[in-house]
Order: C-alpha cells, then structure tokens, then sequence
C-alpha cells in the first residue's frame, strides 16, 4: 500500500521505548503519534536556536536599521 508520506523506521532501547509507550498513553496517542510529535517539537527548537543566532550576529552597536514598512514592501 503507497502512502504519500515517507515512513522512517527508528529503533529505541527499552527503557525509552517504554517512556514513550507511557507518554503515548498518557496523551491518549500512538506511540508513533507521539514520536512524530516530538520529533517535530524538536525540529521547531533548533530552528528557533539557529534563527536566534543569526539575529544575534546582526544585532550590533551601531548597525544599519530598517523600518518595518520598508522591509514588508
């Protein structure tokens, strides 16, 4: 049977695998809900990570400003 989402297979230990059994069931989800669920969790944290340290980079004294108008035209 084809989906059109890709299926990726991961492997746990036994003590995370049943971490995540209790927290699926916890939440009412499937184990793989859950995993997805996490997963994208993570994804938007080191997305955020990045994107603070490129506006870090650009937040210097004395750096050029633009207003917001200018920047959405």
């Amino acid at each position: 049977m084809a989906t059109k989402n890709p299926r990726i297979n991961v492997t746990f230990d036994e003590t995370i695998a049943g971490v995540l059994s209790q927290l699926a069931l916890q939440e009412h989800k499937s184990v793989s809900c859950m995993v997805r669920e996490l997963a994208l969790e993570a994804l938007e944290m080191r997305e955020d990570l990045y994107l603070s340290r490129v506006a870090e980079k650009s937040d210097v004294v004395g750096g050029k400003m633009h207003s917001h108008e200018d920047v959405w035209k």
